[in-house]
C-alpha cells in the first residue's frame, strides 16, 4: 500500500493527481493530513510507525517551507516521494521545490517537479512493480496508452499543419 500525505487540505487539488492514477493503476493507497508543524507528534507516529501497517512507499506533498517529506524520510526506512507543492505563500514554488530537493546525505527524497503529484504517483508505482508482476503490465499498458496519446497528436498536427491546429 502507498500513503499519500499532504501538510494541510489546501494541498488536496494536486495530491489528488497521485490518487487518481494509482487508483487507475490499480494500487491500493491512503491519503491523509500530517503537517509537520502543526501536528509535529502525528508526523513523528506517522513516519516511525508506516512501515509497520504495511505501507511501502510514502508520497509527501507540501507547499512553503515543505518540511514534510525530508522530516518523513528522516524517521522512516520507507521511500519517501516529495512533491513541491506552489501555496498561497509561496515564492512561485521555489522554496518548496528547494526543501525537498536539497537533502542533506542520509535522508533522501525523490523529488518529482513542482505539482507533479500524477508523477510521484507513477514512480511510486514503479517503485512496488518491480515486485508486483502484474502492476508491471499495467504501468506498461499505461506507458503505451500515454505513447499512442501523443501520436494522435503529431499525426493531427501534421495533417493540418501548425496554422490549424487547436484552433
Amino acid at each position: 500500500m502507498i500513503s499519500i500525505i499532504m501538510g494541510s487540505d489546501s494541498d488536496l487539488p494536486v495530491m489528488r493527481q497521485a490518487a487518481d492514477v494509482l487508483k487507475e493503476l490499480g494500487v491500493p493507497f491512503e491519503l491523509t493530513i500530517v503537517s509537520a508543524h502543526r501536528t509535529p507528534e502525528r508526523l513523528f507516529e506517522f513516519a516511525q510507525k508506516a512501515h509497520v501497517r504495511g505501507i511501502k512507499v510514502i508520497i509527501a506533498g507540501a507547499g512553503g517551507a515543505a518540511h514534510l517529506p525530508g522530516m518523513v524520510a528522516s524517521l522512516s526506512p520507507l521511500p519517501v516521494i516529495g512533491v513541491p507543492i506552489k501555496s498561497s505563500n509561496s515564492i512561485d514554488g521555489w522554496d518548496s521545490v528547494l526543501s525537498i530537493l536539497q537533502m542533506p546525505n542520509g535522508v533522501p527524497v525523490a523529488t518529482v517537479a513542482l505539482n507533479a503529484a500524477q508523477n510521484a504517483g507513477i514512480l511510486a508505482a514503479q517503485i512496488i512493480g518491480t515486485h508486483d508482476e502484474q502492476l508491471q503490465q499495467r504501468l506498461l499498458q499505461f506507458k503505451k496508452e500515454l505513447a499512442e496519446g501523443v501520436a494522435v497528436k503529431y499525426r493531427k498536427l501534421e495533417a493540418v499543419g501548425y496554422e490549424q491546429y487547436k484552433k
